[in-house]
C-alpha cells in the first residue's frame, strides 16, 4: 500500500482562490512580511537557507538577503529605516564612519532596538499553491525563541500578505475594496487584533464617510476616479488594507502628486496588514489568516453576494452605535464560504 504523502497533506490544508490566476494567467502569487523579536536577522536569515536554499548575501549588520533559493531572494532585517540606512552606509564606506558621535548613538539605539523593534522576514513573491512550506519557517522560528504579537504589550508586530491580483481594472480593484470594507468587523474579530496595534496607527480602519461613498450601490466609477476617491480619503499607509501599492503599480503619476513617500512599493499586490504574528503560540499557524484573506477574495469574486452586503453595510456605514453594538460581523458569515472557516 502506498505510503500517503505529508506534503499532499499539508499543501491541501491552504485552499487556493476561486481566481486563482493572475492577469498573465500564471498562478497568482503572494509575499509575506513577518515580525518578531528574539532572534538576531542572522539567525533567522540562516533559518531560511537552511530551509529553502539560496546564499547569504550581508547587507549590514542590520539587514541580510538570502538569494537564489527556490522561492526566489528573500530579506531579513531589523525593521528600523534609521539602522538600516546607517549600516548601509558604513559598508558602503569601507566599515568606518568618521562621525563618532554618531557611531556611539547608533550602538545606543541599536541596543534598545533589539529590544523593541522587530526583525522582518520578507518572503518574495511565492505561487499561491507552495505557500504551506512557510509553515516550517514560522516552526523554525518559533524553535530558535522567536516571540510574536502578544507576548508583551509592547509589541505591536504585525503580519502582512501581499496577494497579487486576478486583473488590475477598476471594477476589480472596487470590488476588492468592497469585500474588504464589508467584511472588516468579521476580520477584525477573527484576526482578534492585540490592543498593542490598535492603539498604533497602523491599521487604522477607513473613515465612515469613505464606507459611505464606496459602499452604495451606483458607486462605480472608472479606474482614475476609484484611484482620486482613495486619496482624498485615505492619502497614508496606515490601513488596514492599503491600496496604495496597486494604486501606484497602475497609476504612480496619480498617486505621487497626492503622497510622497518612498516606502510605498509599486507592485500590483494588495496590502493586508491586518492579522497579529503570533508565531511564538504553537497553536497558531499562517494558514489561519490566510483562510480569512481568501473570504475577502472570495467575495470580491462574487457580484451578487457582494452587492447585498453592501447594501446591509451602506446603511449602517455612519452609525456609531452599530459599530461598537451591531450585529454587523454576525451578519458577515452570510456572506462567507463555509468550507474555508
Amino acid at each position: 500500500m502506498p505510503r500517503p504523502d505529508r506534503a499532499q497533506y499539508r499543501r491541501q490544508a491552504w485552499p487556493r482562490p476561486l481566481l486563482d490566476r493572475n492577469p498573465q494567467g500564471d498562478p497568482r502569487r503572494l509575499g509575506a512580511e513577518l515580525e518578531f523579536i528574539g532572534v538576531t536577522p542572522q539567525d533567522a536569515a540562516e533559518e531560511v537557507r537552511r530551509l529553502f536554499g539560496g546564499e547569504l548575501d550581508p547587507i549590514s549588520d542590520y539587514e541580510i538577503a538570502v538569494r537564489d533559493t527556490r522561492h526566489g531572494d528573500y530579506n531579513v532585517e531589523l525593521d528600523m529605516t534609521y539602522l538600516k540606512e546607517r549600516g548601509r552606509k558604513r559598508d558602503a564606506e569601507g566599515g568606518s564612519l568618521e562621525d563618532v558621535a554618531e557611531e556611539v548613538a547608533e550602538g545606543v539605539i541599536a541596543l534598545v532596538a533589539k529590544q523593541l523593534v522587530p526583525v522582518e522576514i520578507v518572503t518574495p513573491p511565492i505561487p499561491m499553491n507552495d505557500l504551506w512550506e512557510l509553515e516550517d519557517l514560522v516552526r523554525a522560528v518559533r524553535k530558535l525563541g522567536g516571540k510574536g504579537t502578544t507576548h508583551s504589550p509592547q509589541y505591536a508586530f504585525g503580519l502582512h500578505f501581499n496577494p497579487e491580483l486576478p486583473a488590475l481594472d477598476g471594477e476589480t480593484l472596487r470590488r476588492y475594496l468592497q469585500a474588504f470594507l464589508c467584511l472588516y468587523p468579521w476580520l477584525l474579530r477573527r484576526s482578534d487584533v492585540d490592543l498593542s496595534r490598535r492603539i498604533t496607527p497602523y491599521i487604522d480602519p477607513f473613515p465612515r464617510s469613505y464606507l459611505k461613498l464606496v459602499l452604495q450601490p451606483d458607486y462605480v466609477p472608472d479606474r482614475a476616479t476609484l484611484i482620486d476617491d482613495y486619496l482624498e480619503h485615505n492619502a497614508t499607509r496606515n490601513r488596514a488594507l492599503d491600496m496604495l501599492p496597486v494604486f501606484k503599480h497602475v497609476d504612480e503619476e496619480r498617486v505621487l502628486a497626492v503622497v510622497d513617500d518612498r516606502r510605498v512599493k509599486s507592485r500590483p499586490t494588495l496590502h493586508y496588514r491586518l492579522p497579529n504574528c503570533q508565531l511564538d503560540e504553537p497553536e497558531w499557524q499562517l494558514v489561519h489568516p490566510w483562510r480569512d484573506l481568501l473570504q475577502l477574495d472570495a467575495l470580491a469574486a462574487q457580484p451578487k453576494v457582494l452587492a447585498e452586503a453592501c447594501a446591509y453595510c451602506y446603511e449602517r456605514a455612519d452609525s456609531l452605535r452599530e459599530w461598537l453594538f451591531g450585529n454587523w460581523a454576525e451578519t458577515a458569515y452570510d456572506w462567507v464560504l463555509p468550507e474555508l472557516l
